[in-house]
């Protein structure tokens, strides 16, 4: 058995001033009664809130003093994410992940902000996997990253083992994100910790799967720190005999005898998706959807459509 003990917490974040001092607060109550703890994920958008004009440089005082914090209590350390300002302007939501020693491990920007409404967020474009010593290799990804599971995918590939996943979801779509981590888990054979926040971060419902898809702890509505400790062995032997002896997917994939022309963007195989309108928010009485082609029809019609010649600096319409 290779076991390591992950600690999410679910707390009330605020949305007009910093969170990082309740945040300290908590991780201290948290390694006193729990000593045993060896790494801790906090929620989205944890420390700053959700807004982006409270958004800071990379290195700043709030991460400072989690690289503090993780040292003291010698532990791994994912403080959730806070937005961040690049050199050039952009706004990312980024997360580190903070050594025992307190040095930064990795630094990972959002793939796929929750557009149309995290509209202002640049998506990042690199992925992060990084190996514990001696345990096992974790990845993480930013809530709505799971929603599409190519991202989850890149990861496994790369022998991720564990998902680590701090969500900032306060809508209604909670339920459904509980069932995609339940089934991401399942289908990549991976442990799945999906930390959400509360008030301005959340509402809640943080849980943790195992790499059969089963619920080793869903949290209510209240706040909630609690560790878990995952057995690497277990993912491992999984991966080898199948789920309950039977589905060995991630070798499946492997060993498959087709390649997805989809993912070659000039296949064509996508034409149907050029035929969606604009990723933009609904708005009211919208009738989008309601009056469209059958697939077939739109896309006939795609192709039908004079070519309009690109203008520099100007993304084309749908």
């Amino acid at each position: 058995m290779t076991p390591f003990a992950i600690a999410g917490v679910q707390m009330y974040v605020n949305a007009l001033e910093p969170n990082t001092d309740g945040m300290l607060s908590r991780l201290d109550i948290l390694m006193q009664r729990f000593p045993w703890t060896q790494m801790v994920l906090f929620s989205e958008i944890a420390a700053l809130g959700p807004l982006p004009e409270f958004s800071l440089p990379l290195m700043n005082d709030h991460i400072a003093r989690f690289q503090e914090a993780a040292a003291k209590h010698n532990i791994w350390l994912i403080p959730g994410s806070m937005h961040e300002t690049a050199p050039d302007g952009r706004i990312f939501n980024t997360s580190v992940v903070i050594r025992p020693d307190g040095g930064i491990e990795k630094v990972y920007r959002k793939i796929f902000p929750f557009r149309p409404y995290e509209a202002g967020t640049t998506a990042g474009t690199e992925f992060c996997v990084f190996d514990v010593p001696d345990v096992g290799r974790f990845g993480l990804s930013i809530c709505y990253d799971i929603w599409v599971p190519e991202t989850t995918r890149q990861l496994t590939a790369q022998g991720v083992e564990v998902l680590l996943l701090p969500v900032f979801t306060s809508t209604a779509d909670r339920e459904v994100e509980i069932a995609i981590c339940q089934a991401t888990a399942a289908q990549f054979q991976t442990y799945v910790f999906s930390i959400n926040g509360l008030g301005a971060g959340g509402n809640g419902r943080s849980c943790v799967v195992d790499p059969s898809g089963a619920l080793l702890h869903l949290a209510a509505g209240h706040e909630d720190a609690f560790p878990i400790e995952v057995d690497f062995d277990h993912v491992r032997r999984q991966r080898e005999t199948g789920l309950k002896g039977l589905g060995q997917v991630l070798k499946s994939f492997r060993d498959r005898e087709v390649d997805f022309s989809v993912y070659d963007r000039t296949s064509g195989t996508d034409d149907y998706l050029k035929t969606l309108g604009p990723l933009a928010v609904p708005h009211q009485g919208t009738r989008a959807g309601l009056d469209t082609d059958a697939p077939a029809t739109a896309i006939a019609k795609l192709h039908a459509a004079p070519q309009m010649p690109a203008v520099p600096g100007v993304a084309a319409k749908l």
